[in-house]
């Protein structure tokens, strides 16, 4: 049902806000309007989107968990998606997904509908524990071109 509003929903909607939007300001402001929220909403995602990604890099840097700045990168881009769209209801959505504590919030309903299982990050499974008897590692003899793996017994 909801694929139904999204595909005839929201086409009719915006139809009639441009048509109510027309006769009160006529068509050129309203073509206007239209035009410039997706030039600002251009500026802003582009704005945006460079926090995001600078804060996804510093996520991969620190090897702390990228979900949070993956999420609102896609939701950032989702939102440049809308206002490009021509029309009001759409450039609503995607100027209000441009706000941080609206993405948290889309978040967190989100994130009441996903479970998550288990979590591996690269290092933890590379971490040796306390009770290992042998360590795999590399080994390069010097003057030699031989390389290999080798285990080493801890005594």
């Amino acid at each position: 049902m909801w694929l139904f509003f999204l595909f005839v929903g929201v086409p009719i909607l915006e139809i009639a806000l441009f048509i109510q939007v027309g006769g009160w300001l006529g068509l050129w402001p309203t073509l206007a309007i239209v035009v410039a929220t997706a030039f600002a909403g251009t500026m802003m995602v582009k704005s945006q989107g460079a926090q995001a990604l600078a804060k996804l890099q510093r996520s991969f840097n620190d090897l702390t968990d990228p979900t949070e700045p993956l999420a609102h990168g896609a939701m950032i881009l989702f939102s440049g998606a809308l206002l490009l769209t021509p029309g009001f209801f759409t450039d609503a959505l995607g100027f209000a997904l441009l706000f941080p504590g609206v993405r948290r919030f889309v978040m967190r309903q989100i994130g009441k509908r996903i479970e998550v299982r288990s979590v591996v990050s690269g290092q933890e499974r590379w971490r040796a524990r306390p009770d290992d008897d042998v360590i795999d590692g590399d080994y390069e003899v010097e003057g030699s071109e031989r390389r290999g793996p080798t285990d080493l017994t801890r005594h």
